[in-house]
């Protein structure tokens, strides 16, 4: 006989569990689908009860189990350029800004671009496929996309680049055809070589910072929905002080965190620019500057 559901107890020991280590807040009524994610992880692992699978996952044995739990109670499937307008601002407005900024001498041949909570890759493969139909304008520039997620499962989905037809339903046939590749002519399409070479892939928990330089823009879309304020808050402050000053930040519609945006202006609906340094991002100073 399969595991029943979770019990009260055994949910809010799972809920605060998975808060802890993830910020990801569990509404009470989603205990059906918490059980089934978690009673996937328990008959993987050979363990007999919910409880021992919460025993081992919380021991100092269990460590090594985190990554693949987290990766069953998230669900992340996302598409290539999904809100078609934000791309567009990127490769009309952002990258020619870029450009003219650099000619006056106030900014490097280079950019970074982080999308945070990437999932499955469409969004980063995306900025870069927005960045290679600028290459004439970027073509002795350093460019670097970085794509992180909690999911070292869905991380592996998009280092692979190998997507269903359905998730590049929205991009160009003129860009599909330049851009992907469709080997085997079945329902599976494949990020070409160039685009790949543009990205890198991390795994990061938005709850902590992300070292190194800071980005010249940061895409966070579709992912604090998840979770509550105080958690947003400490994702919030990560972000801003992984951008530097004159970035911008481009926001999901239902992320809930425009209150949280002290030091940006807003520039347009979901799009917002650093105008200047906070007392919580002076750390990020030290960080600038990457490839030269």
């Amino acid at each position: 006989m399969g595991l029943p559901r979770l019990s009260s107890h055994q949910f809010d020991r799972f809920r605060d569990f998975i808060y802890k280590n993830s910020g990801i807040h569990i509404d009470k009524n989603k205990v059906t689908l918490l059980s089934n994610r978690i009673r996937r992880r328990v008959n993987a692992g050979g363990f007999e009860t919910f409880d021992t699978y919460y025993r081992f996952l919380t021991s100092a044995d269990g460590a090594s189990e985190l990554a693949g739990f987290l990766d069953a109670i998230t669900t992340n499937e996302t598409y290539f350029f999904r809100t078609q307008k934000q791309f567009d601002w990127l490769s009309s407005d952002w990258l020619p800004e870029q450009v003219t900024r650099q000619r006056a001498g106030e900014r490097k041949r280079q950019l970074r671009i982080w999308s945070a909570g990437c999932a499955n890759g469409s969004e980063p493969y995306s900025i870069a496929i927005c960045l290679a139909e600028n290459l004439y304008r970027l073509h002795d520039w350093s460019l670097e996309v970085v794509g992180t997620d909690i999911s070292e499962e869905m991380l592996e989905v998009a280092r692979s680049g190998i997507f269903k037809s359905s998730a590049i339903d929205e991009v160009p046939q003129r860009q599909r055809r330049r851009y992907f590749q469709n080997p085997t002519e079945n329902d599976l399409w494949e990020v070409r070589e160039s685009i790949k070479q543009l990205v890198q892939f991390k795994q990061h928990n938005l709850m902590k910072p992300l070292l190194g330089p800071v980005f010249d823009c940061i895409f966070i879309r579709n992912v604090l929905i998840y979770f509550d304020r105080q958690s947003k808050q400490i994702a919030v402050n990560n972000l801003l002080n992984a951008l530097a000053v004159g970035g911008y930040l481009v926001v999901g519609p239902s992320e809930g965190i425009y209150e949280m945006l002290g030091g940006l202006e807003r520039v347009s609906p979901l799009i917002y620019k650093k105008v200047a340094e906070t007392p919580r991002s002076a750390a990020a100073v030290g960080h600038r500057g990457g490839k030269p």
